[in-house]
């Protein structure tokens, strides 16, 4: 990896000079634009909208649109006016509780890797932010443009993540009122519980991976190879409208069951109220008869109850979106 940035973490009078490495990369399948007959890539010219001619990359400056649609123009000896910083330092404002920052603010992640001199400063934050069990709001200054971040630990490298503004995300009463008077039952919710707690475990991304990116790959194999190019199998689960939230609830429960190799029977009779629900009683044990596929669903070893019977999980995979 090559740095993009070098600086220095400054909290108090401790100075840790560091390197800036993205800690992430895109693996997002890319497309070019070609003509169809030949594969030639298209190319796009730089027209003015006004007069329809074609304009010269030196004649080119920025422009900022107005909500009333005007333009202004703006300069290179405007830029040059503005209040940005050049600061090669990542300056600490605060250390504050983990738990108060709500990860919708955090955008880009970097590694910090310190200068061998500064070793022993690195891993006295680092050891800090741990012990503490909080993490370091800062400023910095990336390519000109100060921005918020934060500084906490990943593994044994401290990670700095930059933020978005608070005026940079959306409040949730853009979706409209949420608080309808709209509840769930007492059996809803006692099922929903018992599915949680089937699902229930820890995150290993090694379970993942991205089926959209591998069969791209496959398939533009297959045309250099000049094989013959199959269409994906159709899923074997079909979407529907949920009639009955209770049944539905029931019915993962059972499915989740099966593919941890446990015994479907009174998975669905949780009834809290000690109320008497034929309808959904029913469900699960009809679902029981049925044969279950374990095709998309993620399964996990058996618990300690059943560890004589251990199944090997099977792979989940998390859909990403298409590019």
């Amino acid at each position: 990896m090559r740095p993009i940035w070098k600086g220095a973490v400054s909290f108090g009078l401790v100075n840790v000079p560091v390197r800036l490495y993205s800690a992430t990369e895109n693996h997002d399948v890319q497309f070019r634009q070609v003509h169809r007959e030949d594969g030639g890539r298209i190319k796009y010219q730089r027209v003015c909208s006004v007069d329809g001619e074609q304009v010269a990359y030196e004649d080119i400056a920025k422009g900022y649109e107005t909500e009333d649609g005007r333009m202004v123009v703006l300069t290179d000896e405007d830029l040059k006016e503005l209040p940005v910083r050049s600061s090669k330092e990542i300056t600490v404002e605060k250390f504050v509780p983990r738990e108060q920052i709500d990860p919708i603010y955090f955008d880009k992640t970097y590694y910090l890797q310190p200068d061998q001199s500064a070793m022993k400063a690195y891993v006295l934050l680092r050891d800090a932010l741990v012990g503490e069990d909080r993490i370091a709001v800062a400023t910095v200054s990336i390519r000109t443009r100060q921005t918020m971040a934060v500084l906490r630990v990943r593994e044994d490298a401290i990670v700095l993540q930059t933020m978005l503004w608070p005026d940079e995300v959306r409040a949730t009463d853009e979706l409209g009122d949420l608080d309808e008077d709209v509840h769930a039952s007492d059996k809803e919710l006692a099922m929903a519980k018992v599915l949680i707690e089937q699902l229930a475990g820890d995150y290993d991304p090694s379970e993942y991976e991205d089926e959209y990116e591998a069969a791209v790959k496959e398939l533009v194999e297959t045309k250099l190879e000049g094989g013959e190019v199959r269409a994906p199998a159709e899923s074997e689960e079909a979407g529907g409208e949920v009639v009955d939230l209770l049944a539905a609830l029931a019915k993962s429960v059972e499915k989740a069951k099966a593919a941890r190799g446990e015994a479907p029977d009174g998975a669905g009779e949780s009834d809290d109220a000690g109320e008497s629900d034929d309808h959904a009683d029913e469900a699960p044990r009809k679902t029981a008869a049925k044969k279950t596929t374990a095709k998309k669903t993620a399964a996990k070893k058996t618990t300690a109850k059943k560890a004589a019977t251990k199944k090997t999980a099977t792979k989940k995979t998390a859909p990403k979106k298409a590019s």
